[in-house]
């Protein structure tokens, strides 16, 4: 496990401490979620960029178009 030194302002030191205290963990655990929180968002981003880049716009399109209909039509 790595340490890792950040520099805040004492402002937001402080209200990421009264955070952690409302959530009833220490700042290390609240800063670990908030990165793994970050790094899951990145991910899927990513993955999404790829599968976008890889795809047609018009396959896309036409997909968005069926999904459309499906919910313009009346429930039974």
């Amino acid at each position: 496990m790595s340490t890792l030194t950040i520099r805040l302002p004492d402002d937001k030191h402080q209200r990421l401490r009264e955070l952690a205290r409302h959530r009833c963990m220490s700042i290390n655990k609240l800063m670990e979620e908030l990165a793994t929180i970050s790094i899951t968002e990145f991910d899927a981003e990513t993955r999404f960029r790829t599968l976008a880049a890889r795809g047609s716009a018009k396959k896309g399109l036409a997909l968005l178009d069926k999904l459309d209909e499906a919910f313009a039509a009346p429930a039974r």
